[in-house]
């Protein structure tokens, strides 16, 4: 790789190495013209460009000419800043997605649990406010039903008969309804009915196991438990309620590099899905 192809930065005291390439992006932006020696407030010393801003920051303004993508930390709070620093480089893509502050904050979700048990069985609902986590965990639970006979209810284990798997009930795009253990059939048979928790291969019919599965599947999706209380019935509801911050989904910018454009974009906005 050439020298030319190469560019070091120097951003308030923190050094940046980058192709020129992916300075060149936006033609029209400061950045580009310090490539081509068309700014002469950009200073090279000793073979890097001095630029007397913010270096912390700048690291944001890279990844996004990396990726062309928009993706802050969770803790993130300088979005104003960050807006200013995208407007100096003459990089107004970005700045405008940044203006959109509401799309980029992360949010919170909540989560609440209710397990009861009842003689033989335990019953569970689980709320979200987000629907996409309600979809993604019914993804991961799979209620198994087949006839047992009575003396090998309890067992932690199915029995060797098939299980079927059963959908589960989905009151709303909210929620969720499903319940394990055992009820009575017929003679000495039960309808026996397991639950299964993604990654966990078991298949548990004791609905305190499950309970207990559960939970920690949700702690390990990075939900915090903040509050537990029993709700008063005729029949005994315990309530565990989480909550994370959910990150924001990354705005993409999709670069229009036709004749006529200058390479700059009226660029289009569009969302892109990034992790939990």
């Amino acid at each position: 790789m050439s020298s030319r192809e190469v560019v070091v930065l120097s951003v308030g005291g923190v050094r940046f190495v980058t192709r020129a390439s992916t300075l060149l992006q936006f033609p029209e932006s400061r950045l580009a013209r310090m490539v081509s020696d068309d700014d002469r407030e950009f200073k090279l010393v000793n073979g890097e460009f001095f630029v007397d801003r913010d270096g912390a920051l700048f690291s944001y303004i890279m990844d996004f000419l990396r990726t062309l993508q928009v993706s802050l930390p969770t803790d993130f709070s300088d979005y104003q800043r960050l807006q200013r620093e995208a407007e100096f480089y003459g990089l107004y893509p970005l700045a405008n997605l940044l203006s959109q502050e509401h799309l980029l904050k992360p949010r919170l979700e909540i989560l609440e649990v209710r397990f009861s048990l009842q003689e033989m069985q335990a019953f569970f609902r689980i709320f979200g406010s987000c629907s996409t986590t309600i979809e993604a965990l019914a993804e991961q639970i799979t209620v198994f039903t087949g006839q047992q006979s009575g003396q090998g209810w309890n067992s932690p284990f199915p029995s060797q008969k098939t299980l079927v798997p059963l959908p589960l009930e989905r009151p709303s795009h909210h929620d969720m309804v499903f319940q394990c253990g055992t009820e009575y059939s017929a003679g000495d048979q039960f309808v026996a009915r397991y639950v299964s928790i993604k990654p966990d291969k078991r298949k548990l019919i004791n609905g305190t196991n499950v309970l207990g599965l559960l939970l920690d599947t949700l702690l390990k999706d990075g939900f915090r438990l903040i509050s537990t209380r029993t709700v008063p019935s005729d029949e005994k509801v315990e309530c565990y309620t989480f909550e994370r911050m959910k990150r924001a989904a990354g705005l993409a910018i999709m670069v229009n590099q036709t004749p006529g454009t200058s390479g700059v974009a009226q660029a289009r906005r569009s969302q892109v899905q990034k992790g939990k």
